[in-house]
């Protein structure tokens, strides 16, 4: 089966300054020597998604994973290996991500569209589809900034849903919203499944990633700890973070 995503033994590395006080910021800036740390985010992933797979990314804060899919969707670089990805991605990485919060949700709707790549026609064509979907269809001409944050997840995952991506990548958003709602994602998203589309979900539920996924990975301080069944995948998250950083590391 043809691969949709792929992981070439990734690092992401960010330099993190210790700076605390205005002094300390201004000898930095006269040339001093300035404090910073180095914090290795991702280490040595290499990862292969077949098309039309449903995989969970797992792990307790700080393992990666979302430092992962915001390489995958080209929001940050890696520092070194090589991201591949196979068709047209529709990333949901944060709420309101890529949403100008002084535009209306309509504007919004179109301007969020030309990033992923849609022609306008195309996106007038499914106007409808998507305010329905996002229930939104009250508050479609008002700015953005006044929205709720579960309004701008529903407008942010219908716009998402409703372009076709051959790769959806989802970020906890469905935490976000009633029970109702995250069915209806839910529902959608298995949809895209069915259709042979790609999905890669970050989240902290396991009982959500065991009902959706057939795969998991689970990441630990940046690595790989378990890549497999989702069945197998509970203890595996139980179990990372377990070990400090510095023995994980070593």
């Amino acid at each position: 089966m043809p691969v949709a995503i792929r992981f070439e033994h990734v690092n992401k590395s960010f330099r993190i300054s210790q700076t605390k006080t205005v002094k300390e910021h201004l000898l930095g800036v006269a040339g001093h020597r300035r404090s910073s740390v180095v914090l290795d985010a991702v280490k040595d992933l290499h990862l292969d998604v077949p098309v039309g797979e449903s995989v969970a990314l797992l792990g307790h804060n700080g393992s990666g994973k979302s430092t992962t899919l915001k390489m995958l969707a080209g929001t940050i670089a890696p520092s070194s290996g090589r991201v591949y990805a196979r068709g047209r991605i529709a990333p949901l990485l944060e709420l309101g991500a890529g949403f100008h919060p002084d535009l209306t949700g309509r504007e919004n709707v179109f301007m969020n569209s030309a990033i992923l790549g849609i022609r306008r026609d195309e996106v007038a064509r499914r106007l409808e589809e998507i305010v329905d979907f996002a229930e939104v269809a009250d508050f479609l001409d008002t700015p953005v900034k006044f929205y709720s944050s579960g309004m701008a997840v529903r407008l942010g995952f219908a716009i998402a849903v409703n372009v076709e991506p051959e790769i959806l990548l989802v970020d906890e958003v469905l935490a976000v919203g009633d029970e109702s709602f995250q069915d209806k994602c839910l529902g959608r998203m298995a949809q895209l499944q069915s259709d042979g589309r790609t999905v890669v979900l970050v989240t902290h539920a396991l009982k959500q990633a065991e009902a959706f996924c057939s795969r998991a990975v689970v990441l630990d301080h940046g690595r790989t700890q378990y890549d497999g069944p989702i069945e197998g995948a509970a203890q595996a998250y139980h179990d990372s973070s377990r070990v400090p950083a510095a023995e994980a590391s070593s």
